[in-house]
């Protein structure tokens, strides 16, 4: 059982340490993905098969240390329980008041989009990147649980590159949004909630 726990845990944060570079993707070139000559097909052809391509880069790439563990002890999986269900109630929180669209990235790459409004209540009066938040909980609940460096490993690598992507991501909304981002932002922290309400912008 603690094997095939161990081989999810890995796979599951090889996949969630590629989320940044996914994004990486989209939010640099955001303006190119909204080129009239790009209308006519979805960028999604060719994000989401370089996306797979990662998974299988970064699977490769970390396979040799998979069963290496940093420890063993079973009561890190109530640490790893306790992050699983915080990182499912962000998740939910994450999707009120927004849509499947905006949660799939559509306003950045199709310029032409209607789902253009800025979202700053509910959970995003205490975090402006509600779901980053939950898959930093969702990788941590599985480096605790399981124990492996390569798990470890990949949750530090994607809270680094998920820090540019997040840089990336604001100057994108700042475009977008102007000096209302500029507020929110100066208001609300990025991945690390506040515990009590924002004021209303």
């Amino acid at each position: 059982m603690l094997h095939w726990l161990q081989l999810i845990g890995w796979i599951a944060c090889v996949i969630y340490s590629t989320i940044p570079g996914f994004w990486l993707m989209i939010h640099p070139f955001a303006e190119r993905w909204r080129a009239p000559r790009l209308s006519h097909r979805s960028p999604y052809m060719v994000l989401l098969p370089a996306w797979v391509a990662m998974w299988l880069v970064v699977a490769l790439v970390t396979r040799p240390w998979r069963d290496l563990l940093l420890y063993r002890a079973d009561w890190t999986w109530s640490v790893a329980i306790v992050l699983f269900v915080c990182g499912l109630y962000v998740y939910s929180q994450s999707g009120q008041n927004f849509s499947a669209k905006q949660l799939g990235g559509l306003p950045e790459v199709h310029g032409g989009n209607r789902d253009q409004q800025l979202v700053t209540d509910g959970i995003r009066a205490r975090v402006r990147h509600p779901v980053y938040l939950a898959h930093l909980c969702e990788m941590l609940a599985w480096s605790a649980g399981t124990g492996l460096a390569v798990c470890w490993g990949l949750t530090a690598f994607a809270a680094v590159t998920g820090a540019v992507m997040i840089r990336m991501e604001d100057a994108e909304l700042e475009k977008r949004f102007g000096d209302s981002y500029r507020a929110y932002r100066r208001s609300v922290p990025a991945v690390l909630p506040r515990v009590w309400e924002a004021r209303q912008l």
